[in-house]
């Protein structure tokens, strides 16, 4: 079609030299449009029913003809010259912000995506491009409804594209004059070469017009708006803010377009562009604002369950599953984590210094302004939604920026021990305190909020939580020589926490394994005593598993191979030790406290008889998820039931042990007590219906602790020993401790 619109124009005219031919075919379509301005008087003629769209067409085909016939690659050709000369990129720029005859102002945005589109040569250095560029991007982010999206999104994408070719190019289009003006290939095309404007001045056609209207004729200045504010003006408006704009948008096809270009555009910013970005402009407050204005459109109150229904929304698919069952703000709580994963992403594709920018961003504008307030408030209901949601948001939280700003959020920056008469109220220490609180249902909120945490590749969670504790091994009782071997500590019997009450009631722990010869090389008789120490712990007479397939101690040996494997891989760059650090005997002994964390979830082990099922598998749930950690305190201090522990302390095995006896104490006031227990395991299976019981929440916590101690069991075995490759040992065979 060029090539005939090039022929056409040439037989036309008869002249020698076609350049000259599609000049003036320029000139008269460019005239024309303007003389409409002169002559028509009706103002409610849409723009489609005139021959502006037929006249932008021609010029935007004679634009690319014309630099296809170009011998020499990269120059502009006299059309092209023109078109930079004239400045006609700004008058259109005005005619559409007048949007007379209306539909103009989509007319502008069509041509402006064309040219830069479809005309190779480059044009965003120019200043009369990028400054048309910046206010029409401005037109379109401060006029709202009056623009169709669809027109604003092809030039942003076009924008985009030439962007992604060249990033240098961001800096010319985010308010040039700011950050342009240092750059010497930014020129105003406005002077051009002499022996170029010469040999114009010299062909340019009769009818032309003269330099000093390129605007169009006095009558036309006159009926369009004045233009007073240039680029980098008090209000600020560019491709950045218009994304974010139609970011927003109602149609998922534009929304989703536009945050795959502004991801675009952050990911390939120069260092000049990132620092404006990040220091000059509002780029990363409007984004967490939005984020914010999100989480206040959600109802006050959410389920929890419903919460975690919502499990895995994606930015590129933020719309809640329509196979989930639909409750009262669905729809508003899938926009939210859809943004948050989105901030996610920016964070961990923008460049370093937008990356912090707006993860402190984040973690100002939502976690501190917004979600603390109501994790502090005295609302039950309050503090159930904003801990669930902030479950929700760590579950999906990927990128290293906002994992530190959310750890410093949470656990503050104190890096020192807690003492037991610490009475810090940091949020910290009020969530520590949310999972021991009033409500079963805070508490295991904040029990899964810390479990999420725990699962985060950040040291200064688990060092925070508990390492800084154990560090001394203070918990270990000085003077006494630690044992060569397992077979020189006390039997289960001799345990001070063993009452009388529990050695005359007459039931008896399981029978304790012969006594094996000193361990091997490979450590295998060590773990078969420790394993076998959890697994006897749970008497005979409260066991039930044995009754039932599928809830043997195997079946816990696999899930926690593969659980360990997955830790120790996360924790594998921290640089841990292989082995406990050595004991001083010549240090004073100081005062053992296991931190306000291991406190809490003792005490709440130390209820498990009088604690409601799905209190009892949270609670286990956290022991067991830092019972995997490889390091060798925690495996000492949770797992090793053998240690010598220092007066007043007292560890996991410990506080099991206790359970136990005080169990012991209570099956003598429960009638028929191994036929209740069998029943409620299978009413927990849902192999039978569900009735109430008598002492229902004692029986159903024996269950959870038979488990517990299995699973505790199968964690020690996959992570025997501590200092060995932990990916070279395999599970024990099928029914074989």
């Amino acid at each position: 079609m060029l090539s005939r619109l090039g022929a056409l124009l040439q037989e036309a005219v008869g002249a020698r030299e076609p350049s000259i031919d599609l000049l003036q075919a320029f000139v008269e379509h460019w005239k024309g449009i303007t003389h409409y301005y002169i002559e028509s008087t009706d103002e409610n003629t849409p723009v489609k029913k005139t021959d502006i769209p037929w006249r932008l067409k021609q010029m935007l085909d004679i634009l690319v003809y014309e630099e296809r016939q170009q011998a020499a690659a990269g120059e502009a050709g006299p059309c092209l010259e023109y078109l930079l000369q004239h400045k006609i990129l700004e008058t259109l720029c005005t005619l559409g912000k007048a949007e007379y005859p209306p539909g103009m102002r989509q007319q502008v945005f069509q041509f402006f995506s064309k040219v830069l589109a479809q005309v190779q040569h480059p044009l965003l250095h120019y200043l009369s491009v990028h400054r048309p560029v910046q206010k029409l991007l401005r037109l379109g982010g401060t006029v709202s409804g009056s623009l169709p999206e669809k027109e604003e999104l092809q030039l942003t994408t076009v924008l985009c594209s030439k962007i992604q070719q060249d990033p240098e190019l961001l800096t010319h289009i985010l308010e040039g004059k700011k950050i342009g003006s240092r750059k010497k290939a930014s020129r105003d095309y406005t002077a051009l070469p002499k022996d170029t404007a010469s040999h114009r001045d010299k062909d340019r056609p009769h009818n032309s017009a003269p330099d000093g209207e390129h605007c169009g004729p006095p009558a036309l200045n006159s009926c369009l708006p004045a233009e007073s504010e240039g680029p980098g003006g008090p209000a600020e408006s560019n491709l950045i803010t218009s994304l974010l704009g139609l970011c927003k948008s109602k149609k998922s096809r534009v929304a989703l377009k536009s945050q795959e270009n502004l991801l675009l555009l952050v990911s390939v910013a120069s260092p000049a562009a990132a620092t404006y970005l990040a220091q000059s402009s509002s780029c990363c407050v409007v984004i967490a604002e939005y984020l914010c204005q999100l989480y206040r459109s959600m109802p006050a109150f959410l389920d929890p369950a419903d919460i975690a229904a919502l499990e895995g929304i994606s930015w590129r698919l933020p719309s809640a599953p329509s196979d989930e069952a639909s409750f009262p703000g669905k729809e508003a709580l899938a926009a939210f984590l859809g943004w948050f994963d989105y901030c996610d992403h920016l964070i961990t594709e923008a460049h370093k210094v937008v990356a912090e920018a707006l993860a402190k961003a984040v973690a100002e504008k939502l976690f501190v302004e917004t979600l603390q307030p109501q994790l502090l408030h005295v609302s039950e209901q309050s503090i159930l939604t904003s801990t669930a949601l902030l479950t929700a948001m760590l579950r999906q939280l990927h990128s290293p920026g906002l994992l530190q700003e959310a750890v410093a959020f949470l656990l503050g920056a104190d890096r020192q021990p807690a003492v037991l008469e610490d009475s810090s109220r940091t949020l910290g220490a009020r969530l520590i305190g949310h999972c021991d609180h009033l409500s079963d249902e805070i508490s295991i909120a904040t029990l899964r909020l810390f479990e999420e945490l725990l699962q985060k590749p950040h040291e200064r969670v688990i060092r925070s939580l508990v390492l800084c504790h154990l560090e001394g091994r203070l918990y270990v009782a000085r003077g006494s020589p630690e044992p060569e071997s397992y077979e020189d500590t006390l039997d289960l019997e001799e345990d001070p926490y063993f009452t009388d009450g529990f050695l005359d009631s007459g039931l008896q722990p399981c029978a304790k394994p012969h006594r094996a010869p000193a361990p091997g090389s490979d450590g295998r008789t060590a773990v078969t005593e420790i394993v076998n120490s959890f697994l006897c712990l749970v008497p005979e007479e409260a066991k039930t598993s044995a009754f039932l397939e599928e809830t043997g101690y195997d079946t816990y040996v696999h899930d926690a191979y593969g659980l360990f494997q997955e830790c120790s891989s996360r924790v594998s760059p921290w640089g841990w030790p292989v082995g406990p650090a050595p004991l001083d005997p010549n240090e004073p002994e100081r005062p053992f406290f296991e931190g306000h964390f291991l406190q809490v979830l003792f005490d709440r082990m130390a209820r498990i008889l009088d604690q409601p099922y799905s209190l009892n598998l949270q609670v286990t749930s956290v022991l067991s998820r830092l019972a995997l950690f490889p390091h060798p305190h925690i495996h000492e201090y949770l797992l090793d039931p053998y240690i010598s522990l220092a007066p007043g302390c007292r560890s996991l095995f410990s506080v099991l042990v206790r359970v136990i006896g005080d169990l012991m104490q209570r099956i003598q006031r429960v009638s028929q007590f191994p036929g209740k227990l069998l029943l409620v395991r299978k009413q927990l299976m849902g192999q039978v219906p569900g009735e109430q019981l008598d002492h229902q929440t004692l029986l159903q916590g024996v269950v959870v602790l038979e488990e517990f101690c299995k699973e505790l069991a199968a964690i020690a075995f996959v992570k025997f020993p501590p200092h060995a490759p932990h990916l070279n040992l395999s599970p024990p065979p099928e029914g074989q401790v």
